[in-house]
């Protein structure tokens, strides 16, 4: 199926089974920053609802990624979002957090998938057959939809955490390790929110 967006198409890949219905793709968004949770989502797309203008939500702008967040909600038979705590990614790693948090997604979908397609190069314990697909954000429609609902999902909680401490910069870096927050980490210390077991947070916590 193609799907067009503004001076480009998307090739999604025929990679769907024909015999089963419900596919669902999973994404995670939040493995680089310092702060924060690492959030996932699973979504259930409709076949008979489809969706136009779906893409690899990094290639997307503020505005079109809050459009197709809405167009998914509403259209998408089925939609979980998963996440792991910055305590949980201190205590097992960001890789084996995420992981787990992408399990969380999907035993949080309300519809069991007979199929799941997961962003990457691995797969979390499923109880269902899965597979995962490099690049899968733009090669698969369901992770597709799913890293547009975890990315707005997160830079949402980002913009809220922003509210409360306007001095680190969060709705702008978004939490991710730019030469801006590390001055703001130096002058005014690690929040709760923040992942302690990250170097740049490690030193300001005099932890190296």
């Amino acid at each position: 199926m193609v799907e067009k967006k503004s001076k480009a198409v998307v090739q999604f890949e025929e990679v769907i089974y024909p015999d089963l219905e419900l596919i669902a793709g999973v994404d995670e968004v939040g493995r680089g920053p310092l702060v924060g949770d690492v959030v996932t989502a699973a979504v259930i797309l409709d076949k008979n609802n489809p969706i136009a203008g779906l893409a690899d939500s990094k290639k997307l702008s503020e505005k079109k990624l809050a459009l197709m967040f809405d167009e998914i909600q509403a259209k998408a038979l089925c939609i979980s979002v998963g996440r792991a705590s910055p305590t949980e990614i201190d205590d097992i790693n960001i890789l084996h957090a995420t992981m787990l948090a992408m399990q969380r997604a999907v035993q949080g979908l309300a519809i069991q998938p007979e199929f799941v397609f997961i962003d990457g190069n691995r797969c979390p314990a499923l109880s269902m057959p899965s597979e995962a697909i490099v690049k899968g954000d733009a090669r698969v429609a369901e992770i597709s939809a799913a890293s547009i609902i975890a990315k707005v999902t997160r830079d949402r909680e980002m913009e809220a955490l922003d509210k409360r401490y306007p001095e680190y910069g969060f709705a702008k870096h978004k939490g991710y390790p730019t030469k801006a927050h590390f001055e703001a980490l130096e002058k005014h210390g690690a929040i709760d929110e923040y992942r302690k077991s990250f170097k740049p947070v490690k030193k300001v916590l005099g932890l190296l």
